[in-house]
């Protein structure tokens, strides 16, 4: 029924000038639509709308919010490092944990997260092959 809609992910921001100085300015994304209130703005992402609006229960969720999927996960984590961006750690379990922020599986594939201003937990990813 609904695999041939698009879908768009919905981040949450207890501050909305907060989260779109980290949006725009740290990760470089530009607003392709702002609520006339100001409490709903719009980005795009690799094709992909997404958005960033305001609530009080924003950074309540523990898991991943959402993810990029790049070539190169080690130069985008520098690249946002340089910009004050802290990866976290976690330890899954078994073979699954991260090393300074950086998951790297035996197949190749690498993840690495890190929370915006609010405290969505996001994902930047780099599969193997």
């Amino acid at each position: 029924m609904l695999s041939s809609f698009a879908i768009s992910p919905t981040l949450s921001a207890s501050d909305m000038t907060r989260a779109r100085d980290f949006y725009e300015n740290t990760l470089g994304f530009s607003p392709t639509w702002l609520s006339e209130g100001g409490e709903s703005v719009f980005y795009e992402s690799g094709g992909v709308a997404f958005e960033v609006h305001f609530t009080p229960a924003a950074g309540t969720n523990e898991a991943t919010a959402a993810q990029w999927h790049v070539d190169n996960l080690r130069l985008i984590v520098s690249e946002l490092r340089s910009k004050g961006v802290v990866f976290e750690d976690y330890d899954f379990g078994a073979e699954m944990r991260t090393v300074d922020g950086i998951l790297s599986l035996a197949d190749g594939t690498l993840g690495a997260w890190f929370k915006d201003t609010e405290g969505n937990i996001l994902g930047v990813f780099q599969t193997a092959g």
